[in-house]
């Protein structure tokens, strides 16, 4: 739509804008014309003024000049705004080839991932139960130990398993008005044995007269609390972490800002793909899931750089609510 309107809006400068050329270089050649009499100039021909014979030959002179001119003008102008236009098309199907394979990707991962649910939970759970009530029963501390590695690893599994899940599950949002503070108290509480574990600080900026939010708290919550889980992971002992909030055009930008190496920057786009992670721990589902959810709600997520170069910083865009809702 938008490129249809500015190739009209191309069209009806390139009618008008040759003519007021013209307009002007008749102008000048009157201008010219009457200065010329008032310094004392005349033009003859055969002994009979011809004044205004030179000025109607100048208007055409000039007029056809100035037309030429602006032609030039708007042929290089529209020659740009059509490479411009060209380049923003080429951008948005490359997005949207980008999204089709992305969506082709989560269609097998859904099936994959029901197929994985209901062959490999049920077992689990069995192996679970089985090494927790030998771990109780063990006197050796050996023995114990092992237990607790089979339960812990099964969980871990179980914990992948309903990532899986929840990347593939198609998602039903509950919007209502929600403020800014409320969703990072949500996650400071929710982190807070992550940040005493790991002696990591947690500081909360919110600035007065905030517009809310229109999301689902919940879901907005998990994707906070995720970046803040792992903003704690790659931050150094003693670091800290800064939740902020901010106003913007188009609605409520929240970020969650660490002291951590950062992320560089031929990694800032693919460390939302499904599956991609830079720790051996990691299963590379976390950040797909938050980009999912912040899309869901019409939003954007990126990461940039932290103040001063330093540390990575995670934002969300998320539109504000109407301003006739209340914050819930």
């Amino acid at each position: 739509m938008q490129a249809c309107i500015a190739m009209a809006d191309t069209k009806q400068s390139t009618r008008s804008l040759p003519i007021w050329g013209a307009i002007a270089g008749v102008l000048v050649a009157a201008f010219d014309t009457v200065l010329l009499r008032w310094l004392g100039l005349s033009f003859t021909w055969s002994s009979r003024d011809a004044t205004l014979t030179m000025g109607a030959f100048m208007a055409v002179n000039y007029g056809l000049l100035g037309f030429l001119i602006a032609w030039m003008f708007e042929a290089r102008r529209r020659e740009r705004r059509s490479t411009r236009l060209l380049a923003e098309s080429a951008e948005a199907i490359a997005r949207i080839r980008g999204r089709l394979a992305e969506t082709e990707k989560l269609a097998a991962l859904g099936e994959l991932s029901t197929a994985v649910a209901h062959e490999v939970r049920n077992p689990l759970g069995v192996i679970r139960s089985a090494a927790q009530s030998l771990g109780e029963t063990e006197t050796d501390d050996e023995g114990k130990r092992a237990c607790a590695f089979i339960v812990a690893e099964i969980d871990r599994l179980s914990s992948v398993v309903s990532s899986l899940l929840a990347l593939a599950r198609p998602l039903t949002l509950e919007r209502h008005a929600v403020s800014a503070n409320e969703i990072f108290e949500h996650a400071r509480l929710l982190a807070a044995e992550t940040m005493r574990a790991r002696n990591v600080a947690l500081a909360v900026r919110v600035p007065p007269g905030l517009p809310p939010l229109e999301a689902d708290a919940d879901l907005l919550c998990q994707v906070v609390l995720g970046l803040v889980i792992n903003a704690a992971e790659a931050s150094p002992i003693g670091g800290e972490i800064v939740l902020d909030a901010g106003a913007s055009e188009s609605g409520v930008d929240l970020t969650v800002s660490d002291s951590g190496p950062g992320v560089p920057p031929e990694l800032r786009e693919r460390i939302f793909e499904p599956f991609f992670t830079t720790r051996s721990q990691g299963t590379g589902l976390g950040l797909a899931i938050a980009r999912r959810i912040v899309e869901a709600h019409d939003g954007r997520i990126t990461v940039a750089p932290g103040a001063g170069g330093r540390g990575a910083r995670f934002s969300l865009r998320i539109p504000a609510a109407a301003p006739a809702r209340k914050v819930a």
